[in-house]
C-alpha cells in the first residue's frame, strides 16, 4: 500500500469525507459534493433523504402542508433540513424536531401564517399521544368512586390545551390573520380503543382539568368550589351540579379514570 493511499484512509480524512457528504445531502446548493463521486450516484442519496423527510413531515402535519403550494412546502422542509440540528436519532421523534425547528428558528418568516406554531403543535399532539408510553391501566383509581366526595384522577393521556387561534378549524379555506379575543380550549385524549380523540371545551372545563392536573388530591367538590370562586360564579350549587355531570361524562370516556381517597 502506498503512503498516499494510507494517508487518504486516516480517521481524519474519513471524518472530513463524511462531513462533506452529509453537508451536501442536507444543502446541495451551498455545499459541494465530495470529489470523485459521480453526481448520478449522489443524486440518488439527495433524493432519497429529502423525499423521505418531506413525506414524513407531510404526513405528520397534513393541515399545515395544505396551506403551502408544492414549491413553498419543499422550501420549508429544505429549510428545516438545513437549519435545524436534531437532538435525537429516533425516527418517531422527527415530528417533534420539526416542531422545535418552528419554535426555535422560524418565527415571523415571510409567507408563514401567524398561527403556524400553534397549528403545528396541535397537529404534533396527535402523534405524541399515540406514542406516549403512559398506560392508564397502570394508574390506581376506583372507577366506582364518588366523584365529588373523593379526588377524581385525570388520565395521563388526556391533555388540555389552549391556543390563541382556533387551530382545530384552520384549513386552506379558513386562515385567520389575527387571533380572536377569546382563546380556544381543547381536550385531546387517547381512548381505550388506542385512537386519539379531540373535543372543544370551555374555560370552566379547562380550569377544572387544571385542578385535577395539579395532583393536590382535593375532592371533586372542592375542585369545583375553587373553579366557582376563580370565575366568580353567582350560583356555586348550579356549577356543582353541572360539574358532577361533566366529571361523569369524562369518566365514561376514560378521560377521568376514577377516584382516589382525598388527602386531608
Amino acid at each position: 500500500m502506498s503512503k498516499a493511499a494510507s494517508h487518504d484512509n486516516t480517521p481524519e480524512r474519513l471524518l472530513a469525507l463524511q462531513t462533506q457528504f452529509a453537508g451536501h445531502i442536507r444543502d446541495p446548493q451551498q455545499v459541494s459534493a465530495p470529489q470523485g463521486i459521480e453526481d448520478r450516484r449522489m443524486a440518488i442519496y439527495r433524493d432519497l433523504f429529502f423525499k423521505n423527510l418531506r413525506n414524513f413531515i407531510s404526513n405528520g402535519y397534513p393541515v399545515l402542508r395544505s396551506l403551502y403550494d408544492y414549491e413553498q412546502w419543499d422550501q420549508l422542509v429544505r429549510d428545516f433540513f438545513v437549519e435545524h440540528r436534531c437532538r435525537t436519532p429516533l425516527f418517531p421523534e422527527l415530528s417533534r424536531e420539526f416542531l422545535r425547528y418552528i419554535q426555535e428558528h422560524r418565527q415571523g418568516r415571510e409567507g408563514d401564517p401567524p398561527f403556524m406554531l400553534e397549528l403545528a403543535h396541535y397537529e404534533w399532539v396527535e402523534l405524541a399521544l399515540k406514542i406516549e408510553p403512559a398506560e392508564p391501566e397502570t394508574i390506581e383509581a376506583n372507577p366506582e368512586g364518588d366523584l365529588l366526595k373523593e379526588s377524581p384522577v385525570l388520565s395521563p393521556v388526556a391533555w388540555p390545551l389552549s391556543y390563541s387561534f382556533p387551530v382545530h378549524r384552520i384549513s386552506k379555506g379558513f386562515q385567520p390573520q389575527e387571533a380572536p379575543p377569546e382563546p380556544t380550549h381543547l381536550l385531546v385524549y387517547r381512548g381505550r380503543d388506542e385512537n386519539v380523540h379531540f373535543m372543544q371545551i370551555n374555560a370552566v372545563s379547562r380550569l377544572l382539568l387544571d385542578q385535577m392536573r395539579s395532583g393536590e388530591g382535593a375532592t371533586g367538590r372542592d375542585m369545583l368550589g375553587a373553579v366557582a370562586s376563580a370565575i366568580g360564579h353567582p350560583d356555586p350549587d348550579a356549577l356543582l351540579t353541572a360539574g358532577r355531570e361533566l366529571l361523569a361524562g369524562w369518566l365514561a370516556k376514560d378521560i377521568v379514570l376514577g377516584t382516589r381517597p382525598a388527602q386531608a
